[in-house]
């Protein structure tokens, strides 16, 4: 079996046993519609020069491409250790809204900043990601509430280039994460994210990727007044369509991993 078919094989295998996962979660609730996910983002990647950054903007809907009900606006600055570690300081706006009034302003909106290290590792064609983030989070709510919460979050991404041996100029690309979301008070699982998709780099600039997200997220247990009520998951399927732009450096030409920030 030669390289390119073992990748894919190992790709299969793994998209495989995940969704089979995934959708474990999801059965646990009524079908839900699809949504879609819209995402944009700019990037500066480090490289030689070590310090890179991204912004992105992010819109979501309940249905495909309608009832737009929430967005994203953030952005960050990281760190280049070396091609596998990269460290990343960042922070964003977060706003909720009920699609069938916009109007009325968002049900909650969030401020958030994060600290997050990134190890990256090439397997010949195979290409791991890990990782790991810890987040603080400021809500505000309608009512005038304002908790704050931590979370921690893992994420195991996999990429497969299909015609050449890295992901560069005019390469089609496989990408298949999985993302576990812990509230460090409890209770500790709080959602699972799970990603497969397919991705084209046009050139050193330009990235186009489109996929498929199952979000799980789950509510605790209770006993209240004699009564048990067991762990709740409520999942949604949904559509990705992302751009990425890459800012070009004049120095540098090694291989990075087309990643989602989100």
């Amino acid at each position: 079996m030669n390289r390119i078919r073992f990748a894919f094989f190992l790709t299969v295998s793994l998209l495989s046993f995940i969704s089979q996962r995934s959708f474990a979660q999801t059965s646990l609730t009524p079908a839900t519609p699809w949504g879609s996910w819209l995402i944009g983002t700019l990037q500066l990647p480090g490289g030689e020069k070590k310090w890179g950054g991204f912004a992105e903007v992010q819109a979501r809907s309940n249905g495909v491409m309608q009832q737009f009900f929430y967005h994203e606006l953030k952005g960050g600055v990281s760190y280049d250790i070396d091609r596998n570690f990269t460290l990343t300081l960042a922070g964003g706006h977060y706003a909720t809204y009920d699609y069938q009034a916009l109007a009325d302003g968002p049900l909650n909106s969030e401020k958030r900043f994060w600290e997050q290290l990134i190890i990256n590792q090439y397997l010949s064609r195979v290409k791991f990601e890990h990782r790991y983030r810890i987040e603080q989070r400021w809500f505000t709510y309608r009512d005038g509430s304002h908790p704050f919460r931590n979370r921690i979050r893992y994420r195991l991404n996999t990429f497969v280039p299909l015609n050449n041996r890295t992901i560069t100029d005019k390469t089609a690309f496989l990408s298949v994460y999985d993302e576990v979301f812990l509230n460090p008070v409890g209770p500790t699982f709080e959602r699972n994210r799970f990603y497969a998709g397919a991705g084209y780099q046009l050139d050193k600039n330009w990235i186009i990727q489109i996929g498929w997200v199952n979000q799980t997220n789950y509510s605790p247990a209770t006993f209240e007044r004699g009564v048990f009520t067991p762990q709740a998951a409520s999942g949604k399927n949904n559509i990705v369509l992302g751009l990425t732009y890459r800012i070009s450096r004049r120095s540098g030409n090694q291989e990075k991993l087309p990643s989602q920030p989100d």
